[in-house]
């Protein structure tokens, strides 16, 4: 594997939900410096520039067709000088991360699984070999929904040797992250054991964010472990509670195989400010409720998915960025094990996870449209049925009372009398986040 093992999901922005294809150089480094200023503290550290970086034509809401990429002459992307100043006369994104780096962050940066289209009518030589593109490029397998790309061939050893040159490039820049896309839909083994292993050869710590997750099946799990650091597990997710609700069943299957060996990843977070000049939608505040945005950050968190903003964040409502700043709820993606689906009935989902020092973690979600009033059962949060300790639901910062159950009632319905209830109401599409603290 070309990555280390990493002891958390990685934490950042991402550039796409708000600025599509169109991003500047000017807005990757302000949300650089904000997050520097106020969310790297509480563990985002990572700024992913999204796709089409190298395009003078790009623009909201879609791909150009036979798009002018900016390509150096072994028939590499190189970034948009119209866009991205800083990267002319070669230097690449390599001004943008010294700057980044100096902020205490990391730069990550997207590319397409193949080699461009545009490389292959020039029929560009592949840098170390004697070889072209055309020779490598495979027009039988290129990208469903992208037009700038062919695929390669990996029969031919020229191949290899062309990922290992951009791979390379990008490693001289500084960049710390790859987000690949069209990795996995449909499956591209070859591609994936490829540029592991260009990373490999790079001598540069990378990590590989393998995308997108559309029909992403656990037969795979080994060889991702393999070859990658995170992985998506659905297609691109938008800020409409549909979008959301679809990922628990997601997440259900890939949450106990999230660890060191790679994370499982549920997509960027659609929350602030988006669709400035994105794919999907004008600009807006996303349209989420705030029960629904602490859902999705709750579901995430505990499944331990990899957390990458999708709004610009100096634009965004403060009460969103409040959201991001909460080191409490945070522990559970950082320093929690055994996370799980317990039960799904009815509108109710309940969530478990294990922390330190007898710490345990619940998430009670309410999938339904009006509120819920519920009894949890301490046996079902794997609590003793005598609890010595504390309940506090971490989003309002309040305690919750607990009662032993003497006998079967209505307010304790499904708790079992002996049995210590914990009685929540959650508001439609909400959570309740627990956390017991023992005395």
């Amino acid at each position: 594997m070309a990555t280390s093992p990493t002891p958390a999901p990685p934490m950042g922005w991402n550039s796409w939900d708000c600025f599509g294809t169109t991003v500047t150089e000017t807005e990757v480094l302000a949300n650089a410096a904000f997050m520097a200023e106020h969310l790297l503290p509480y563990g985002w550290n990572t700024v992913v520039i999204d796709i089409d970086w190298s395009d003078p034509t790009a623009r909201s809401h879609g791909y150009n067709a036979d798009a002018p990429l900016a390509l150096d002459a072994h028939g590499r992307l190189v970034p948009d000088v119209g866009r991205f100043p800083s990267s002319a006369d070669g230097a690449g994104f390599g001004p943008i991360a010294e700057k980044i780096h100096a902020l205490g962050l990391r730069l990550g940066i997207h590319i397409m699984r193949g080699v461009p289209r545009l490389a292959t009518e020039r029929d560009c030589p592949v840098l170390g070999t004697t070889h072209t593109v055309r020779e490598i490029a495979d027009p039988t397998n290129r990208c469903e929904w992208n037009p700038d790309m062919d695929g390669l061939d990996h029969t031919h050893p020229a191949a290899q040797a062309y990922y290992d040159s951009i791979v390379a490039l990008y490693a001289s820049w500084g960049v710390d992250f790859l987000k690949a896309d069209d990795m996995l839909w449909p499956y591209q083994a070859a591609d994936i054991e490829a540029l592991d292993s260009a990373i490999s050869r790079s001598g540069r710590a990378i990590e590989l964010s393998l995308s997108p997750g559309r029909d992403l099946s656990l037969s795979r799990l080994e060889h991702l472990r393999e070859h990658a650091t995170m992985w998506r597990i659905c297609d691109d997710l938008w800020d409409s509670w549909d979008d959301v609700e679809a990922n628990f069943a997601r997440f259900a299957r890939w949450a106990p195989h999230a660890g060191e060996r790679g994370w499982p990843d549920g997509d960027m977070l659609p929350l602030g400010r988006i669709g400035i000049r994105a794919e999907r939608g004008e600009p807006r505040d996303d349209r989420l409720t705030p029960a629904e945005r602490r859902t999705l950050l709750s579901l995430w968190i505990i499944a331990r998915s990899p957390l990458m903003v999708g709004g610009d964040l100096p634009t965004s409502d403060p009460d969103t960025i409040a959201l991001l700043q909460r080191p409490d709820v945070l522990a559970i993606l950082t320093g929690s094990s055994g996370n799980r689906e317990v039960f799904r009935e009815g509108d109710l989902v309940l969530w478990t996870a294990a922390g330190v020092d007898g710490v345990r973690y619940a998430a009670a979600f309410n999938l339904g449209s009006a509120p819920l009033g519920v009894a949890l059962d301490a046996g079902d949060l794997d609590l003793p049925s005598a609890l010595d300790g504390e309940i506090e639901d971490l989003w309002s910062g309040e305690a919750v009372a607990t009662s032993v159950v003497t006998e079967q009632s209505d307010t304790a319905r499904g708790v079992a009398p002996g049995s210590t209830a914990i009685p929540v109401t959650i508001e439609p599409h909400g959570v309740a986040l627990l956390r017991y603290s023992p005395a």
